[in-house]
């Protein structure tokens, strides 16, 4: 049975994505393991180096320490992200921040900072995990599937998505969508943080289980967490925030039957925002 190339091809395809391969550089692929090509016919050869003359006196040289640079530490890291964060007086300013910030190494490999969309006056904020491959490209958080999902989920509430603020934990998107280290979300943590002291909402919402625990500071998974109420504060607070938790539209979109719980939840939400 003759096999389909094409069928093939699409498999190698999705090996691809399935590692984190989604962008093309070039416009044909270069095999990295083939042998130099051969000399073109009637070049001239290459002239023998000269040999070089030994040396008379073996005169002992003297070496010299090359003392590589230290990395920088994690902590040391943090420390710089809540120096520079709390100077920021405003989202512009805090942004621009962000942009010269080099503490995070996620900056050196993503395409663009993701830094946030909507309105500095918003009475809510929406922080997810991480950006997207679509949001690296366009430099804004969600505006792939599950940023175009949670648009209608706030329509359906009557809310429109300009007036509220969307960001994530961390500002840049991690080399192959992996989930950001524990390392990666404390250094952004700083600058999360100032978003929501800047912007001073009326309801905080963590969107998925490592939102809800890099801000709640809740080890339970989200199944647990969600549809509850919390206090979140700060020390640039004037007062706390009410924050809850939602499953992240893109497990919506893979489980649609928690679809359900999601539309319950956003009820809560709606409900919470009227009272205050």
């Amino acid at each position: 049975m003759t096999r389909d190339p094409r069928s093939d091809a699409r498999a190698t395809l999705r090996w691809y994505l399935h590692a984190g391969i989604d962008e093309a550089v070039g416009d044909a692929p270069i095999d990295r393991l083939a042998p130099p090509p051969p000399p073109p016919s009637g070049a001239a050869a290459e002239p023998p180096a000269p040999a070089r003359a030994k040396p008379t006196v073996d005169t002992p040289r003297p070496t010299q320490t090359v003392t590589p640079a230290r990395p920088r530490s994690a902590e040391s890291a943090v420390r710089d992200a809540v120096s520079v964060a709390h100077h920021a007086t405003t989202l512009e300013a805090l942004r621009a921040a962000l942009e010269a910030f080099d503490g995070c190494p996620l900056s050196r490999t993503a395409t663009n900072l993701v830094f946030g969309r909507g309105s500095p006056d918003a009475r809510m904020v929406f922080i997810g995990e991480a950006p997207g491959a679509e949001e690296d490209r366009q430099g804004l958080p969600f505006v792939g599937p599950s940023g175009k999902l949670l648009d209608r989920m706030l329509l359906s509430i009557g809310v429109d998505p300009s007036e509220v603020f969307i960001s994530n934990t961390v500002f840049w998107r991690p080399p192959g969508n992996r989930n950001p280290t524990t390392a990666e979300i404390a250094t952004c943590m700083p600058f999360v943080e100032r978003i929501i002291e800047l912007i001073a909402p009326d309801i905080l919402v963590a969107v998925g289980g490592p939102a809800a625990g890099a801000l709640l500071g809740r080890s339970d998974g989200i199944g647990r967490v969600r549809g509850r109420w919390f206090n979140y504060a700060t020390a640039g607070l004037s007062r706390p925030v009410h924050a809850t938790a939602l499953f992240h539209p893109a497990y919506l979109l893979r489980s649609p039957g928690q679809k359900r719980l999601a539309w319950r939840d956003m009820l809560g939400i709606q409900k919470k925002l009227e009272s205050l």
